[in-house]
């Protein structure tokens, strides 16, 4: 149960900071507040898995509020990105595949939702 609470409260607190970088950023031609948020996610578990992966002293709770839960409500663009070069020792082929299929069957699921919608 406290991992859900975590994992909850951590990821109240990045939609709140998602939301926050939307009002900063106001996206007019071109969407900066997500292209901003994206970079910044990918940054931030590009720390933090590294860091909390291989600390022993700190808390795995530490990771379930941090990365599932901020970086989770703050955008999941950063778990792709971290598994994409989590891929990447696989080989190139296996990371450039997943970067392919996220791209295109996310614009494709949003085409079509959108066109449900309508």
């Amino acid at each position: 149960m406290t991992a859900f609470l975590l994992v909850g409260l951590g990821g109240a607190v990045g939609s709140m900071a998602r939301y926050g970088m939307g009002l900063a950023l106001p996206s007019a031609a071109f969407p900066y507040a997500t292209l901003a948020v994206n970079v910044i996610g990918c940054f931030c578990i590009g720390l933090a898995m590294p860091t909390l992966g291989r600390a022993e002293t700190l808390p795995p709770e530490l990771r379930l509020l941090v990365v599932v839960g901020f970086l989770g409500g703050f955008t999941t663009f950063s778990a792709f990105g971290n598994e994409t070069v989590s891929l990447l020792r696989s080989g190139a082929g296996v990371a450039l595949v997943n970067v392919a299929a996220n791209v295109l069957l996310g614009l494709a699921a949003v085409v079509l939702g959108r066109t449900i919608a309508s």
